[in-house]
């Protein structure tokens, strides 16, 4: 994946296997004017008790129903990768803007107050707690007043390694910071093309406390990728699922949902079928039983699962059936019979085609160049 412009008008690189490098603009001395538009956040009017009854009757209606399996089994399925994290110390009187990147964006507020703004819109106040999710390609400013009326711009100067605590932070030299803000990009997917949050179309805005640990997991993930020990990425990855799993949670027991966002969570009869999938790849479905678990017709089944999805349901399964047979290549010493069988394929033949279709090599190649 190409990872540029992470600020505005700025090229950068990622350190191996860990976070970004540089993350900010070139010319600190820059100024910019203090925006105080919109820190509060738009006192909501009343609505006619009816009218509001009705919203809410038909927001329940439409939010997913999840049972505590069907949750367990998406979860299991979903596949997080870390692209980049680190830390950010914004200085009072100080700007820090994050820019464009192909992936979504994860910031969490550790410490201080200031105000935030997503893709340039209304500045939001910026608490401890505050964990945002933005979409692929969606800039991200911090700003913390000071006594001068205009904002500096943090610089690639601020981006260095603390010596002792192994972490690459962007700090201003000299000034005691006021917000601590962890920020970085990840990917969250099921199979190889569906998207937990490659398709959000607006950020999500969610509170935590201290018992939830958020801000432990971040930080140890970002221990993880820097040190580069033997299975840093997959401590890194499990780190931050536990996050995702934390906040995709909270929206499910929230009154003001958010989960019916993700094309995969928006319709509960979908859902059904799609966590069936997830848990069980392998298993002999078919439109039919899929229909059936759904609790619909096969025509409205298979019309409203590529509505929602953007593809059939076979073509969905059979990425997932070859991304359960490269684990099991890659991670155990199992016969190719079997590992097409647990696949749901009947013979080594129709799964060896399969698996080159998808990969480019058949499963032993596959299996050799995989082995350190």
């Amino acid at each position: 994946m190409r990872i540029a412009d992470v600020l505005r008008g700025n090229q950068v690189a990622l350190a191996p296997g860990s976070g970004l490098e540089a993350v900010c603009p070139a010319h600190s001395t820059e100024t910019v004017p203090v925006n105080r538009r919109d820190v509060s956040l738009p006192e909501r009017k009343r609505e006619p008790k009816a009218e509001a009854s009705e919203r809410r009757r038909t927001a329940v209606d439409r939010s997913p129903r999840l049972s505590a399996a069907a949750f367990d089994n998406l979860i299991k399925a979903l596949d997080v990768k870390v692209i980049a994290l680190t830390e950010i110390l914004v200085p009072r009187g100080y700007r820090a803007e994050m820019g464009r990147v192909d992936a979504p964006g994860i910031h969490y507020s550790l410490a201080g107050a200031g105000r935030f703004s997503i893709d340039g819109g209304p500045f939001q106040p910026l608490q401890p707690g505050v964990l945002i999710i933005v979409p692929p390609s969606t800039p991200f400013t911090i700003e913390v007043d000071g006594d001068a009326p205009r904002l500096k711009r943090m610089d690639q100067s601020c981006w260095k390694r603390d010596p002792e605590m192994g972490l690459l932070r962007g700090s201003v030299s000299g000034q005691l910071p006021e917000v601590v803000q962890i920020c970085g990009f990840f990917k969250a997917s099921f199979g190889t093309t569906v998207d937990l949050f490659g398709d959000l179309a607006v950020p999500v805005i969610e509170h935590f406390d201290a018992t939830d640990r958020i801000d432990e997991k971040l930080r140890e993930a970002m221990q993880e990728l820097l040190h580069e020990e033997i299975g840093a990425g997959a401590m890194t990855a499990a780190l931050l699922k536990q996050v995702i799993i934390s906040l995709v949670r909270r929206s499910l027991k929230s009154s003001q949902s958010w989960a019916e966002r993700f094309s995969v969570l928006s319709d509960p009869q979908i859902t059904r079928a799609f966590s069936e999938m997830a848990a069980r790849p392998g298993a002999a479905h078919t439109v039919h039983s899929l229909a059936l678990t759904a609790g619909m017709s096969r025509s409205a089944f298979m019309a409203r699962f590529a509505e929602i999805v953007g593809r059939s349901p076979m073509t969905l399964l059979r990425e997932m059936r070859m991304r359960q047979a490269a684990l099991d290549l890659s991670t155990t010493s199992a016969p190719i019979e079997s590992v097409a069988s647990d696949a749901g394929y009947e013979s080594r033949s129709s799964f060896v085609r399969a698996f080159k279709a998808a990969y480019g090599q058949d499963p032993t190649e596959y299996r050799a160049r995989s082995k350190p």
